[in-house]
């Protein structure tokens, strides 16, 4: 059991406090947290003085919670480095393809002939109430609610017949630049 009064408790804290807060500080490089953790050490050498046993080297045991909070705060943030740097990552890639999808639109190959007929082939293949659907929807601009009243049908009906025609023309323009897809199809 290590033995320490209130005096001597206030003499280690006046000869060590500047030194472990300048010791925290050189790495957490926030003099508040090092503050705080140097305080929090002394805290917890004080509380916990009666469990110590008689060879406890006071500065050595606090210096010892100091240099473990001050890991603990590094680590967390080369943790917020890391998340930071793949958002950053992720991000980049994101914008890469992006433009390169952009790039690699040519706006002549979107109206391109073949592009045309491979479209009319596949809605003259659907039947008569997804086609018809279909073309209220994107030739005529109409509302899901409205294709609906039009019609008669559902709501729901419209949404599966759009995902319907929509399938089949990815399916039929997949060998094709997924941007013309989304200007054909949209």
């Amino acid at each position: 059991m290590y033995q320490l009064d209130i005096k001597g408790f206030n003499q280690l804290f006046e000869q060590y406090f500047q030194r472990f807060v300048f010791f925290a500080h050189t790495y957490v490089k926030e003099k508040s947290v090092a503050e705080d953790y140097t305080i929090e050490a002394f805290t917890s050498f004080w509380e916990n003085r009666e469990n110590l046993s008689a060879d406890t080297n006071p500065p050595a045991y606090i210096l010892t919670i100091i240099k473990n909070k001050s890991i603990s705060y590094l680590r967390h943030e080369q943790t917020i480095i890391d998340v930071n740097e793949k958002l950053t990552n992720h991000h980049n890639w994101k914008l890469n393809l992006q433009i390169a999808t952009l790039e690699a639109c040519d706006p002549e190959e979107i109206f391109s002939v073949e592009i045309q007929e491979i479209v009319a082939c596949t809605l003259a293949e659907l039947p008569e109430k997804t086609r018809c659907v279909f073309e209220l929807s994107r030739n005529e601009n109409l509302s899901h609610k409205e294709i609906a009243e039009k019609l008669g049908i559902s709501t729901k009906a419209v949404e599966f017949h759009i995902t319907k025609a929509l399938k089949l023309l990815r399916m039929a323009l997949k060998d094709y630049n997924p941007v013309i897809l989304l200007m054909l199809i949209l």
